[in-house]
């Protein structure tokens, strides 16, 4: 696996969200055009799972979390950046989206669900916040940010 493979399965869907809205509708026209069984999202989750173990995604570690900005924003992907972090049983770091956020969930455990959501496309409109949460075991997870885009407000919950 390398970057161009990994940037050019990524460009699928940025392709496919274009211009749209950071909304509600694009989560439901994700989640219907690359389902969590369909060969868009698995051929994702084989990819990061290599990139993972490769050593070229999530290759920091702070607060128990493992993560790394796979691509900066850049005009082939619609000016989405690309960020993927490992996180099992704890909640991150409090941020907001300025532009909005897109997220891949991609369960390495069953039961394991990001905010409350197995594996599938969420969406976070923009001028939302979190504290992104794993809970039932140990994930993988997309970041889509509009412009790279993310303002961490303050650290992670206290374990």
């Amino acid at each position: 696996m390398t970057i161009e493979t990994f940037q050019s399965l990524i460009r699928n869907v940025t392709d496919f969200i274009g211009g749209r809205a950071v909304d509600k509708a694009l989560q439901t026209a994700l989640n219907e055009q690359f389902p969590a069984d369909g060969p868009v999202y698995t051929q994702l989750f084989h990819a990061c799972k290599t990139g993972v173990h490769e050593g070229w995604m999530c290759q920091y570690e702070g607060g128990g979390v493992r993560y790394g900005r796979v691509i900066k924003p850049t005009p082939d992907l619609h000016d989405y950046s690309v960020d993927v972090v490992q996180m099992q049983n704890i909640a991150g770091a409090h941020h907001r989206h300025p532009a909005g956020e897109i997220d891949l969930i991609m369960p390495l455990d069953a039961g394991a669900q990001f905010d409350g959501h197995a594996g599938g496309w969420l969406v976070y409109e923009p001028d939302t916040s979190h504290n992104p949460t794993v809970a039932g075991g140990n994930a993988l997870i997309l970041y889509l940010l509009p412009k790279g885009q993310i303002e961490f407000t303050r650290s992670a919950p206290k374990a």
